[in-house]
């Protein structure tokens, strides 16, 4: 009898790409296994998951809104219709074994995959832990966390330490700069800054990237700035000789590797490849995501005196003070990299599918 996971994880990439990580290497340990994802109907994990292989069915469910909006009054109606389909699918493809990543989605099918006596194994890769994966905590076998402190949130003897998954192709960046170098037609002799806004860019950082580029010319920096799809067509011409500016970087690998300091958000998955990475980093942290999690996510780094962070509403006044005072400071930037680097959980993957393994043990000796 072949093992089938039904997994769940989505809204955003930071909760789609731990999922299908987790897939993959499950895949690698199970050849034969069958695998189900089920994820929020409207949202990205409908593109993303069967780009990456697998098949998806999808929930009407949303979250929550902050503010009073018609969507909330919807919200009830919702749950009770994604609870419904979730039996329906669970009853239908008979999963072995159920994942929860975070996202919307996760919540009804854990909670029926649970109620069903399905082991269950869910995934938080933030340090303040998401509304979905509270709910569930209570009636889950084992919670994977990225961040140490999680018990505040979690009942402690379920908490297992893994990290979040990473890109392997991550593993032996400092091995590529020449490549990187090459790659992207820099200079051996300069020094290259990062700028990362996510896929879809950051306005405060693109901003302040624009007003920084005088900044950065005379510090004799050369510059790969990633903007973002939605500010492609305001930032593409502000390139020079210096400052390349992308919508996006395919070779994430050659991107870290290039650089010498990075500037950055600090979604989960982010941070979790930056400490991988090991270059000296300044965080500025979106204040516009639930709980504040990216800044949580940040401070728990600047707080091993691993990284530099800077609110948005600082950066006018600080930013190319905490820059300057890096750039000149090369006992600060060896021992930023160094800090950030003995965060790193570069087995993360391996480690939480090994907790999977546990769970379904009773299960294989069955089969």
């Amino acid at each position: 009898m072949k093992p089938k996971f039904i997994i769940s994880g989505g809204g955003t990439g930071g909760h789609i790409y731990p999922a299908v990580a987790i897939a993959n290497e499950l895949k690698t340990r199970f050849p034969d296994a069958e695998f189900l994802f089920v994820g929020a109907a409207d949202r990205m994990e409908m593109e993303k998951v069967p780009q990456a292989g697998y098949k998806i069915t999808g929930l009407w469910i949303s979250g929550l809104q902050r503010s009073l909006s018609l969507q909330n009054l919807a919200f009830p109606l919702k749950l009770i219709t994604s609870l419904w389909k979730s039996l329906k699918i669970i009853q239908k493809f008979k999963p072995h074994l159920a994942i929860g990543t975070g996202g919307f989605a996760s919540g009804p099918l854990l909670r029926v995959a649970a109620f069903r006596g399905i082991p269950c194994l869910i995934q938080e890769q933030n340090s303040h832990a998401g509304i979905t994966n509270k709910w569930l905590s209570g009636k889950v076998q084992k919670i994977c966390v990225a961040y140490e402190g999680m018990a505040k949130f979690f009942p402690a003897e379920k908490i297992k330490l893994t990290g979040n998954p990473v890109r392997q192709d991550l593993l032996n960046v400092s091995s590529k700069r020449a490549e990187a170098l090459a790659f992207f037609n820099l200079e051996e002799d300069k020094k290259t800054v990062l700028v990362l806004g996510g896929s879809l860019g950051a306005r405060k950082i693109n901003e302040l990237m624009e007003k920084s580029l005088p900044f950065f010319k005379k510090q004799q920096l050369e510059v790969i700035w990633q903007c973002g799809k939605h500010y492609e067509t305001t930032y593409k011409n502000k390139g020079s000789e210096t400052v390349q500016i992308h919508t996006f970087l395919n070779r994430m690998d050659l991107a870290y590797a290039a650089a010498d300091f990075i500037i950055s958000r600090a979604g989960a998955l982010s941070v979790s490849e930056l400490c991988l990475v090991g270059k000296p980093v300044i965080f500025i942290p979106s204040p516009n995501v639930a709980e504040d999690h990216q800044t949580k996510n940040a401070m728990a780094i600047a707080t091993k005196n691993a990284a530099l962070v800077i609110k948005e509403s600082e950066l006018e006044s600080e930013f190319q003070q905490e820059f300057s005072a890096l750039i000149a400071s090369e006992k600060k930037q060896k021992l930023l990299s160094e800090n950030i680097k003995k965060l790193a959980k570069p087995n993360a993957t391996k480690d939480i599918v090994a907790e999977i393994e546990k769970l379904l043990a009773p299960t294989l000796t069955k089969m």
